[in-house]
């Protein structure tokens, strides 16, 4: 029986999986998404063509592909409707888990009415209800895709919900909906949706079975992990590879290569502890070299350099064989290029990711920069001093770099 290879970032998220998982979909039978929400998007550039995905899997640019959304993820039918809208005919192509869970609009107004009520404690979610709806969910109170082949059922469990929640509701300002306009939303969206929701776990079985190849791909990235990311500013997902297991009905045995995702420098959305981040011209600089704004939301990425701590960190948790090494050229140019080697924390150097890192100060180990590394294919064609710096960050973390990225396009990679 086939194994499925999985896709997994490295970092704060938005690592550039969808230019990767675009490459390698080339050649899958089925490219499988297995937790999170639209607050994450992948964006893809296939010649003059640019794509922003929040759901939909990656694998929709190739024709002969099939795209399985996974029961871990939440998902929001209006969102999910106009991400459709950017593709032709997606019938025997596109599947949604009967067992993923809705995200309704009252869960992105109880988002942000949470996040109002925080203040400057605030953890900077997008604020599209995503942890609303996986609360939902853990708290036994959620609904899923399957209910939604039943609008009228679904309506009255919804409108009973608010019922029995109505103080609660009321103290964050989010309305009761009016029944009927509540079940003419679900008809539409069933209308829709209906011919793409089925057991997700069953056909994923089915094609290693009948030794179909398979890619699996998750949302964020590991250090905003619900357990082991840097809680609590984190996502409600677990973001690791063992999430794709729980995410699609897999077990650990049924997963083969794991690539992990990582930026040649390193990015972060929203608040919580960033310990390499570099708040001078540099950090800048890699902002708008790298065009780091927001997929989904459009908002300035924090911006710093490489953290090898957390690199290996995140590594050892995804059993990670390779990783593919993107944005390498967003850091030509620079006479000098940093990497987190360690951290000081209260004067201690520490050479793992601790409990806290919002005490930890970041410890440098410099590199010569170089000149153009943009749209080089060979490894052999690249700078001397850039393929120092690859190889050394090869050594601090324990794994290969086999692929590295040049520029967005889909041809500008190196495969070693």
């Amino acid at each position: 029986m086939n194994r499925a290879d999985l896709i997994v970032g490295l970092q704060w998220g938005d690592e550039g999986k969808g230019k990767i998982v675009d490459h390698l979909a080339q050649k899958q039978d089925f490219v499988c998404r297995f937790a999170g929400g639209h607050n994450a998007g992948h964006t893809i550039v296939v010649g003059e063509s640019v794509y922003a995905l929040h759901l939909i899997p990656s694998g929709v640019l190739n024709p002969k592909a099939k795209n399985i959304v996974g029961n871990g993820v939440v998902l929001s039918p209006v969102d999910f409707i106009k991400e459709m809208d950017q593709f032709d005919n997606l019938d025997g192509r596109l599947f949604l888990s009967d067992k993923a869970h809705l995200l309704l609009p009252y869960h992105a107004l109880i988002d942000q009415a949470r996040e109002k009520m925080k203040g400057e404690k605030a953890i900077g979610t997008t604020g599209k209800g995503i942890g609303p709806a996986y609360g939902d969910k853990v708290a036994r109170v959620g609904h899923r895709m399957g209910e939604l082949l039943d609008p009228v059922k679904l309506t009255n469990k919804i409108m009973d919900h608010f019922s029995q929640n109505e103080k609660l509701f009321e103290v964050m300002g989010v309305a009761t909906p009016k029944q009927e306009e509540l079940l003419a939303e679900l008809e539409d969206y069933n209308k829709i949706l209906a011919p793409h929701i089925v057991d997700t776990t069953l056909l994923v079985w089915k094609a290693l079975e009948d030794n179909k190849k398979i890619l699996l791909e998750g949302a964020q990235g590991t250090m905003l992990d619900i357990d082991h990311g840097t809680y609590p500013f984190v996502t409600s997902s677990t973001t690791v590879s063992s999430g794709a297991c729980s995410g699609l009905g897999l077990n650990p045995k049924d997963l083969g290569e794991v690539t992990g995702i990582a930026k040649a420098y390193c990015t972060r959305v929203g608040n919580g502890p960033f310990p390499s981040e570099d708040f001078g011209e540099e950090g800048e600089r890699l902002r708008k070299n790298g065009h780091e704004f927001g997929t989904t939301t459009g908002r300035p990425r924090r911006c710093g350099w490489f953290d090898a701590v957390a690199m290996k960190h995140a590594v050892r948790i995804n059993g990670v064989d390779q990783i593919a090494l993107m944005k390498l050229d967003v850091l030509d140019g620079f006479e000098e290029v940093k990497v987190c080697v360690a951290y000081n924390v209260n004067g201690q150097r520490v050479e793992h990711v601790p409990y806290d890192l919002e005490d930890a100060q970041p410890i440098y180990k410099t590199f010569k920069g170089w000149d153009k590394t943009e749209g080089v294919r060979n490894f052999d064609e690249l700078p001397e001093t850039a393929k120092e710096y690859i190889e050394a960050l090869e050594e601090m973390v324990g794994t290969k770099m086999g692929i590295i990225s040049t520029s967005p396009q889909r041809e500008d990679t190196i495969i070693r």
